[in-house]
């Protein structure tokens, strides 16, 4: 896949790393040389030192080739416009920008620009594991808006029916494991002490279940 990264600081770099060893064709564009000493020895993919703010040298830089676009530069203006200028002046459908500050979302929704916010992310993921380790999210969407939670079911709730705990309207069942089977339970199904739940849920629906489970510590 030909892809172009603008901002070769420490997240565009190991993003150009990855995509590289998975084998895509790349450019990196950076407005100074020295950023692109971030990149892995033996990177193989094209250098380009310049602006990225600009239809010209997005053309240059070989835009119209490009199948797919990853702006993620510390500036959030600079990755919205670039990123609605690829969509919208040059037709590339897949294009992600990144949101450095969380404070700028809205900017971002205005554009109707796909975003990823490694700071808002990091932030659910570290109050997820400290709060309630036994609860795990496994998978994201988004920014952290809808995840799939894993929940190992504590003694207090064998023999519970699961609509007690799951009681909620922001999430929904995905899978029970129970001795290694893999089941779609109903909301009526009684737990088991050492049961794998899987739930989709957002963050109020989990926050919902994290107060269910910890009304029933010790009794």
């Amino acid at each position: 896949m030909k892809i172009i990264i603008v901002g070769c600081g420490r997240f565009g770099s190991e993003l150009a790393s990855r995509l590289s060893k998975a084998g895509n064709d790349l450019v990196v564009i950076d407005n100074t040389a020295l950023a692109f000493h971030n990149l892995p020895e033996g990177f193989r993919g094209r250098t380009v030192e310049i602006d990225a703010l600009s239809q010209d040298i997005l053309f240059r830089a070989g835009i119209k080739q490009a199948e797919a676009l990853a702006v993620v530069t510390n500036s959030d203006i600079l990755n919205a416009a670039v990123s609605h200028i690829a969509r919208n002046v040059f037709g590339i459908k897949n294009v992600v920008a990144r949101n450095y500050d969380p404070a700028n979302r809205s900017m971002f929704e205005t554009f109707g620009e796909q975003i990823i916010s490694s700071t808002s992310w990091g932030i659910q993921r570290v109050v997820d594991m400290i709060c309630q380790p036994e609860i795990k999210a496994v998978m994201t969407t988004g920014n952290g808006e809808i995840d799939l939670y894993e929940i190992r079911i504590p003694e207090a709730w064998n023999e519970k029916i699961l609509n007690d705990l799951i009681r909620s309207c922001e999430c929904l069942i995905v899978s029970l494991t129970r001795a290694g089977h893999a089941s779609l339970p109903s909301v009526s199904t009684r737990l088991a002490e050492g049961d794998i739940l899987h739930i989709s849920a957002t963050s109020a629906g989990i926050q919902s279940i994290r107060n269910r489970l910890e009304s029933t510590k010790g009794g």
